[in-house]
């Protein structure tokens, strides 16, 4: 008896000793936090344009849009952390075009007139110069009723064009309007135009100082009265866009503050000695 007790002892000892320990469970693991989402990148800027009104806005060879609207539009983009994509739009369609949604912005020196402004709003102007009359040198020039019988080609929708509808056909000139400023130029140097009304400063940078202005010059006085030519070159956009309006006004305002307005505007006009923003 004795033994049978020492050998189920020792039996039970050697099973205690085989018993498999199972281990602990192994901690969950903690989650690492979620990475924030990026900030979504912020739309483009839709910009019109009509690149028919150099140095203003005009193409390269390679047909980049360019010139002083072009830069200034692109400076304000770099403010508003937005990139400008630039839509080519004819020129007496751009109010039609925008209300339409078809951009966001015109920025091609789009005068700021009462007219307008029962369409469209405006930001505050970017630049502002006078408008001139051209025509041939041969031409004696004493007055406007002088220029009656004169044939005379305008912009379509232009402010030019509301001023020689104005004061010009009433004392008998020829007027013509065109869907863009270089067709002006165009018939002018075939010879059926005797001149133009065109802003003083596009018109300088566009066609008198080339070749096939040599032969025109400016004549009368300088060309502003508000009634036709509004209160300087502003950004039209549609109404009720109040906060994209403030945005592009503080931007104007930074452009003007650090010196790049300037150097945009000596980059085109330097060489003429005129302040291109203007009263």
């Amino acid at each position: 008896m004795k033994k049978l007790l020492l050998t189920l002892a020792a039996l039970s000892v050697l099973a205690a000793c085989g018993k498999k320990e199972e281990p602990a469970p192994a901690a969950a693991p903690v989650a690492a936090p979620a990475a924030s989402a990026p900030a979504p990148e912020a739309a483009a800027l839709k910009v019109a344009i009509d690149p028919t009104y150099e140095p203003f806005t005009f193409k390269t060879a390679d047909g980049k849009p360019t010139g002083f609207d072009v830069d200034i539009a692109t400076a304000l983009c770099e403010q508003i952390k937005r990139k400008c994509e630039f839509v080519e739009q004819a020129w007496d369609s751009m109010i039609p075009g925008l209300n339409a949604k078809k951009y966001d912005v015109i920025i091609s020196s789009m005068s700021i007139t009462d007219d307008r402004l029962k369409e469209v709003d405006f930001t505050d102007k970017y630049y502002n110069t006078p408008s001139r009359i051209v025509l041939k040198k041969s031409v004696k020039f004493t007055d406007v009723a002088g220029l009656k019988g004169k044939k005379i080609g305008v912009l379509k929708g232009s402010t030019q064009e509301k001023y020689a509808m104005g004061e010009l056909t009433p004392a008998g000139v020829k007027v013509s309007s065109y869907d863009a400023q270089d067709q002006v130029y165009l018939d002018i140097k075939s010879g059926r135009l005797d001149g133009t009304v065109a802003d003083y400063m596009e018109v300088t940078g566009g066609f008198l100082s080339k070749p096939e202005g040599a032969n025109y010059t400016l004549v009368g006085p300088d060309l502003k009265e508000p009634k036709y030519y509004g209160y300087g070159a502003g950004i039209a956009l549609r109404k009720g866009e109040d906060k994209l309006k403030g945005e592009l006004n503080e931007g104007i305002k930074a452009i003007r503050a650090s010196g790049a307005y300037k150097t945009i505007a000596d980059k085109y006009f330097a060489k003429y000695n005129i302040d291109i923003y203007g009263e």
